[in-house]
Parts: C-alpha cells; structure tokens; sequence
C-alpha cells in the first residue's frame, strides 16, 4: 500500500508545492498546522495565487510588489517583523525545504499567515 501511495505522489500532477518539499509519503505526521499548509502549498490569502485562480484582478501586494509567499516571508514591508533571509532563485526549493524543517521558521511563517489573515485590508492590492 506504501509502494503505491509513494509511485501515486511521485507522478501525480496536483501538490506538487508539498511534494518538492516531501518527497516520499509517509504514515508519521508532520505536525504542521493551517498556516504551515497554507504557507508551503502557497494557496491562501496570497494575491499571486488569487489572480491565478481568477479570485482577484491583480497580483500585486498593497506594498507594490507581486504578492507570493516568499514576498511575504523576505521583503514586504508589512512583514518585516517576521523576516528571513531572502535565497538566491535558483535556492528556492531548498529554502522552503529548510524553512519547513526548522520551528523557529516555522513560527515566523505562521505568523505571516496569521497576520495577513487578520489584516487582508492592508494586503489588497493599489
């Protein structure tokens, strides 16, 4: 049952966010709560992703710039409290790896999303 869970999510098309960050299945829990999967499958409160499920017309943050969660963990204004170390494009996937495995990052990520949550006004694009 294993093998054909682990073969179902290694070719499968949809949470492929989730998977570059776990690639193999298992039957331990992660331990991660609503921000942590609202964060690491990037679909949330986040204008990059509303525009591209034509929830928003814009993609922009309020801050002007494209509203994705690594905007929002690194370099918007409106989350400078809870700012990490920007990575390098092609790092990317490794970041979010990294930042998955750490609870102090995580605690920031969670913060972000509860924030924006409790602040979608401030979030809405210019």
């Amino acid at each position: 049952m294993l093998e054909e869970w682990q073969t179902s999510w290694k070719n499968g098309d949809t949470g492929r966010k989730i998977f570059n960050i776990m690639p193999s299945v298992s039957l331990r829990p992660t331990n991660w709560i609503r921000e942590d999967v609202i964060f690491f499958s990037q679909h949330g409160p986040f204008p990059a992703y509303l525009k591209r499920f034509h929830l928003s017309d814009s993609d922009y943050c309020s801050c002007g710039e494209i509203g994705t969660v690594l905007h929002y963990a690194t370099e918007c204004i409106y989350t400078v409290s809870w700012h990490m170390r920007k990575p390098a494009p092609n790092f990317e996937q490794e970041w979010l790896k990294r930042v998955a495995n750490n609870l102090v990052s995580r605690q920031k990520i969670r913060g972000i999303i509860k924030f924006i949550s409790e602040n979608r006004d401030l979030f809405r694009p210019p």
